[in-house]
């Protein structure tokens, strides 16, 4: 049976493949007493030896993309495997009890859990709990003749289907494979479809239930243009789907002749392109979309791609790493953005009744807490300077006090270095994020004191609105263009060029093709979007003449009280295909 849903277009990109269902399985089990309790052992070796056999795939897939380091959890749970002093007590459990198999498995293993939990000034005890525990979730789905998900084992065509995905999930995606994705809930700002743009995958995010309604092995036919999936299409949509992937296959090509080109205007006014990353890889994407700079490296994922904090050395060639592959255009680095729905198991983060209001972000490194961790980062950046062009950013910045003690840190850990006799360059600009009302209305006043501006108008909207962005109840709240959000931006654009400094964007409405043509009014400097975006928007902002813009801009924000007045205006300058 055909079906159609319409979700939320986050990705551009058509894709016709199998589903893979990212869905956690049902292990829930009943406690059978047996007569064979040699046939319980047999059914447990079996399993053991299919979770050993899985853990060595999952293990060397995660050394190929993401390093030995990153591998050694896998290392981890194979030796929890393989311990003999456990797998005894299960099979002892198993013959005493006269149980099955799944509840020797659960018992035995609950109780380790249990001591290794209690053991509060061993965090190394502490994580072989959490390592048991995923374990025995492996070993169970075996026993029980059900499929664990892994998104890193996927070696066919496919398109995953998710309630939701994490960014350590969508890290793991090899695009090879995953043609698309397809998730419950979401929207174009959140991490899952950020992550998207940048691997070039296809992604429909909020539809509400396709993982109830698509099993394994259903063919989908997804459409992250116009955020149309259909579950089994006829031959016929088939053929629609990849005529129109063909079509954007084309308009891409026809893109990518500006690649190396300037980003000028109708009337030859320059702007800068940059690409927003999350890791050193991305770096090559960046060049292949002929961005001009890095304007946000999100470094967090150094941190949620790790099992402990990073080290100084381990940071260094990561950004070192960027810094070269940019060849010494810009690369605007974000200092640990953690917080929020970003956590670290490693990290104890109090539990929050709103964590994105919360302690995240700056907040984190300026505090006790963080210091050794910010100082660490600082480090590394400030070795890696020599390397390129670096810019430093401190993102959630509320107070100017908050700006002062991050740069103080800054400045005590480049005087250290020095001393050191360690080469750090002379040229780093340091600026913030805007991303909180309080800053952006205060930005005369933070404009004296930083090199630059970045807007990050995923939070500037979701807070200047107090509308949640991930809640779909409240959507219609985030509006990019709502006067009172081009004012603010408006604001900060103003008090950084009467400073003589410039101003850039890395939230996704940079890269808006709705939204470029007043930011270019506005007088925005640099835009950073995901790497994806930057040909069009080239394309775009050379048909756009600048004092057009300039005059539709103040208009919007002078005259229109509302989102759909904005966009009604945009008719009377905008005439492009």
């Amino acid at each position: 049976m055909t079906d159609m849903l319409k979700g939320i277009a986050a990705s551009d990109g058509v894709a016709v493949a199998k589903a893979y269902l990212l869905v956690q399985p049902d292990l829930s089990f009943e406690t059978v007493t047996v007569e064979d309790t040699n046939a319980e052992e047999a059914r447990l070796d079996v399993a053991l030896q299919a979770s050993q056999d899985e853990l060595s795939v999952i293990r060397e897939n995660a050394v190929a993309s993401l390093g030995e380091e990153a591998a050694a959890v896998f290392d981890a749970h194979l030796m929890v495997l393989a311990d003999p002093e456990m797998v005894g007590q299960i099979k002892e459990t198993i013959r005493a009890k006269k149980t099955n198999a799944e509840t020797g498995l659960k018992e035995v293993t609950d109780m380790f859990i249990a001591i290794f939990e209690g053991m509060d000034d061993n965090p190394y005890m502490q994580e072989r709990a959490a390592d048991i525990r995923d374990v025995t979730k492996r070993v169970l789905a075996h026993l029980l003749g059900v499929r664990l998900p892994n998104p890193a084992a996927i070696s066919e065509e496919s398109i995953v289907i998710a309630h939701d995905l994490t960014p350590s999930d969508t890290a793991q995606l090899d695009k090879n494979f995953v043609k698309a994705f397809v998730t419950n809930i979401g929207g174009r700002t959140s991490h899952s479809a950020i992550m998207a743009r940048t691997l070039e995958i296809a992604a429909v995010l909020g539809t509400n239930n396709i993982t109830e309604i698509v099993k394994n092995g259903d063919v989908l036919a997804v459409n992250g243009i116009t955020g149309e999936v259909v579950i089994n299409p006829s031959e016929e949509i088939i053929a629609e789907f990849t005529a129109a992937g063909e079509a954007y296959a084309a308009q891409k090509a026809e893109w990518a002749l500006l690649k190396d080109a300037q980003t000028v205007t109708a009337d030859g006014k320059h702007f800068e392109l940059a690409a927003n990353i999350g890791t050193p890889k991305d770096v090559e994407g960046v060049n292949e979309n002929g961005a001009e700079a890095v304007g946000l490296y999100r470094t967090e994922f150094l941190y949620m791609d790790s099992q402990d904090f990073p080290t100084e050395d381990e940071q260094y060639q990561a950004y070192k790493a960027v810094l070269e592959g940019m060849n010494g255009k810009p690369v605007v680095v974000r200092t640990m953005d953690i917080g929020g729905d970003k956590e670290l198991p490693y990290f104890d983060m109090p539990h929050e009744m709103n964590p994105f209001l919360g302690y995240r972000a700056l907040r984190i490194s300026i505090s006790e807490t963080g210091d050794a961790m910010f100082r660490t980062q600082i480090r590394a950046l400030l070795r890696s300077s020599v390397h390129g062009q670096l810019r430093i950013m401190f993102p959630m910045v509320a107070l100017l006090t908050e700006f002062r003690a991050a740069k103080k840190v800054f400045d005590e850990e480049k005087a250290n270095l020095l001393a050191e006799g360690v080469a750090v360059a002379d040229d780093i600009q340091v600026g913030i994020m805007i991303e909180i009302p309080a800053a952006a209305m205060l930005a005369d006043q933070f404009a004296k004191e930083v090199d630059f501006f970045s807007i990050g108008t995923n939070d500037l909207i979701q807070y200047t609105m107090a509308a949640d962005r991930m809640n779909e109840q409240v959507s219609y709240l985030y509006q990019p263009y709502n006067p009172a959000i081009l004012r603010l931006i408006a604001n900060v654009i103003k008090a950084a060029h009467a400073e003589g400094k410039w101003a850039g964007m890395c939230g996704e409405m940079a890269g808006d093709q709705q939204a470029v043509p007043l930011l270019m009014g506005l007088g925005l400097d640099e835009f950073s979007m995901s790497a994806t975006s930057v040909l069009r928007t080239r394309s775009l902002m050379k048909k756009l003449d600048t004092a057009k813009m300039q005059e539709y801009a103040n208009r919007a924000i002078t005259e229109c009280g509302t989102a759909e007045e904005v966009l009604a205006l945009a008719k009377e300058y905008i005439d492009v295909d």
